[in-house]
């Protein structure tokens, strides 16, 4: 039984041909649209976008929570200097922010 059954099934709410329904069914998509998958996309769109200007010698977190500073950007990875002369390679989607930027965000709270 799909969604639009249901809704054919049930008994009109305020008039006789249940268009109150309808409007309350649509109202409630515009909603969730609204409040949740629109700024979903947005966060993403910005992540992206952070991910594309990386900087050799720009220091990032990853999503782990190691802190260090990008020494080589390739298409898909990061060579990440963690310290002294100990350097690990990782995958960009890992990048979760740069350490600046989580920095000042500790402090706002």
């Amino acid at each position: 039984m799909n969604l639009t059954s249901v809704f054919l099934l049930q008994a009109p709410a305020a008039g006789p041909d249940g268009s109150w329904t309808l409007i309350m069914v649509v109202a409630m998509i515009a909603i969730m649209y609204f409040f949740m998958i629109r700024p979903q996309n947005k966060k993403q769109k910005e992540i992206a976008n952070f991910r594309k200007s990386l900087q050799v010698n720009q220091k990032v977190i990853t999503a782990g929570g190691i802190h260090g500073v990008i020494k080589e950007i390739n298409d898909n990875d990061v060579m990440l200097e963690i310290a002294s002369n100990v350097k690990i390679r990782i995958d960009k989607n890992s990048i979760f922010a740069a350490a600046s930027d989580a920095n000042s965000n500790q402090a706002a709270k």
